[in-house]
C-alpha cells in the first residue's frame, strides 16, 4: 500500500509518515524543508518503508502533479493521499496583509485542491483510494488572530463537500474524507508569521501529533464523511451549530489572551514565504510536550463506536431484564 503526504516535514504530517511507514506502508513525502523531508525519510526506511521524499511547494500546481506521477512511477499506484500542508499568519485583520492571506490561500486551499486534482486523477481509472484532508475544529468555528489561516480552513470544507457530492453522483468509490484537528504540540507555532505581543501557542487542550497521526491512519483504512479528533473539537464544531453568538464573544473576551504565552515575541524570521531553515529538522514536536495529551479518550471513542454501541446495548439489555 502507498501514502502520498504533503506537510510531512514536521509537525502532523511528520508524525502521520511515521504511524503509515511502522504500519507497513510505503510513503511519499511532500514538503518544502529539505532537512525535515529527509530525516523524515529516513525514519521511515529504518522500518522497512519504501520511500520517495521530494520538496516542493504545494502552492504550485505543476510541482505537485509532477510529484504524483514519479512517486506512481516509482513507487507504485498511490492508494491514499494525505493532504497536511499548511502555514499561517497570527494578526488581527487589519493588520494582515493582502499578500499575506493569499500566499496562505495559496498554501492551505489551493494545496488542498492541487493535492486532491492530482490524487483524483490517477484514482478515478482506477476506482479505488482515499483522499484525507487534514482539517482543523477552526474549519466550523473561527478564531481571531488566525483568519486566513481559519478562511482557508472553511474553503477546504466546502471544497471537499461539493468533490464528495460529485463522487457520489457517479457512483465512484473513490472515497475523500475530512479528519478535523484540535490543537496539537506542533513546530509551526515558532515557524509562522506572527504580529502578536507575546509567543505564539496552541488554544489549550493541546495534544501530542501522534494523537492525530492515529486519527489519519484509521481513516484511511475506514474513511468516513468527516473524524473529528478529541473533545475540543467535538465542542467547537456543536458549540456553532447551536450558540454561535455565544461563542463569538467568549472568544473576543478570552481568544488573545489563550493564544499566547508570558513570553515577547521578539523580532525573527518565519516560513511564510520560505523554509524557516533548509539545513534544520524542526521534527514532529513543538515546545509544549509538558502541556501536550498523549491521548485522546474522546477519540478511542470514536474509533470504537461500533464496540462502544454493542456494549451499550448489552448493558441497557441487561438494566431492563433486571427490571
Amino acid at each position: 500500500m502507498i501514502v502520498d503526504i504533503t506537510g510531512a516535514s514536521a509537525g502532523v504530517g511528520r508524525a502521520t509518515a511515521r504511524a503509515f511507514a511502522r504500519d507497513g506502508w510505503d510513503v511519499g513525502l511532500i514538503a518544502r524543508g529539505e532537512a525535515g523531508l529527509e530525516a523524515a525519510a529516513e525514519e521511515c526506511r529504518a522500518v522497512g518503508s519504501r520511500v520517495l521524499a521530494i520538496p516542493l511547494d504545494v502552492a504550485d500546481s505543476a510541482a505537485v502533479e509532477a510529484a504524483a506521477e514519479r512517486i506512481e512511477r516509482e513507487l507504485g499506484p498511490i492508494d491514499v493521499w494525505v493532504n497536511d500542508a499548511m502555514e499561517s499568519v497570527f494578526a488581527p485583520v487589519a493588520e494582515t496583509t493582502a499578500a499575506e492571506f493569499r500566499r496562505v490561500t495559496e498554501v492551505n486551499y489551493l494545496g488542498y485542491v492541487h493535492g486532491t486534482l492530482s490524487a483524483l486523477k490517477r484514482m478515478t481509472g482506477r476506482d479505488r483510494g482515499v483522499i484525507i484532508q487534514v482539517g482543523s475544529a477552526l474549519a466550523y468555528r473561527s478564531i481571531p488572530l488566525q483568519s486566513a489561516y481559519c478562511a482557508t480552513k472553511h474553503a477546504i470544507v466546502g471544497f471537499t463537500d461539493s468533490l464528495r457530492c460529485e463522487l457520489i453522483h457517479t457512483g465512484s468509490h473513490v472515497r475523500v474524507t475530512a479528519v478535523h484537528l484540535p490543537a496539537v504540540n506542533a513546530p509551526q507555532f515558532d515557524g509562522v508569521r506572527s504580529r502578536l505581543r507575546r509567543r505564539a501557542q496552541p488554544v489549550p487542550p493541546i495534544f501530542e501529533p501522534e494523537v492525530i497521526a492515529r486519527a489519519i491512519l484509521f481513516s484511511a483504512k475506514h474513511p468516513r464523511r468527516e473524524l473529528l479528533v478529541g473533545l475540543p473539537t467535538i465542542v467547537a464544531v456543536w458549540g456553532q451549530k447551536f450558540v454561535p453568538g455565544l461563542l463569538d464573544w467568549y472568544l473576543g473576551r478570552t481568544g488573545y489572551e489563550g493564544q499566547q504565552t508570558s513570553e515577547p515575541e521578539g523580532n525573527r524570521p518565519d516560513n511564510l514565504d520560505r523554509p524557516l531553515d533548509e539545513a534544520i529538522d524542526h521534527g514532529a514536536h513543538g515546545r509544549f510536550d509538558d502541556r501536550a495529551h498523549t491521548w485522546s479518550p474522546a477519540l478511542e471513542l470514536t474509533l470504537h463506536r461500533r464496540v462502544v454501541a454493542a456494549t451499550a446495548l448489552v448493558v441497557l439489555a441487561a438494566l431492563v431484564r433486571r427490571r
